[in-house]
């Protein structure tokens, strides 16, 4: 009975060793994803100003060709104006003359 006592204590004994192997693998691991986690937000906060000038970039090159099409529009509709505008000029010269030029006219 002694040596099963004994070995029971043995065994205990290795058991509450792996428990405290257990435990400071456990506390190792947490300690290195804490580590991890801590680098890759050190890494997100060096590439911040760099992402944020890309997007600015890209944002400005956007609105540069949003003005240039805007541009684009407004000078077709002058040019359209301005024609619609000669059209008009002549056709109205054009009747003017005619009701001059008529021979009822008095």
């Amino acid at each position: 009975m002694e040596d099963d006592l004994k070995r029971m204590l043995d065994a205990e004994t290795r058991a509450e060793a792996m428990v405290d192997d257990t435990r400071r693998e456990c506390a190792r691991l947490m300690e290195q994803a804490r580590m991890e986690a801590r680098a890759a937000e050190q890494r997100m906060e060096e590439r911040i100003p760099q992402t944020r000038s890309a997007l600015l970039e890209d944002a400005e090159k956007r609105a540069a060709a949003a003005v240039a099409e805007l541009e684009r529009r407004y000078q077709d509709q002058g040019e359209q104006l301005r024609s619609l505008a000669r059209r008009h000029a002549e056709e109205a010269v054009a009747a003017a003359l005619a009701l001059i030029c008529d021979p009822g006219w008095e």
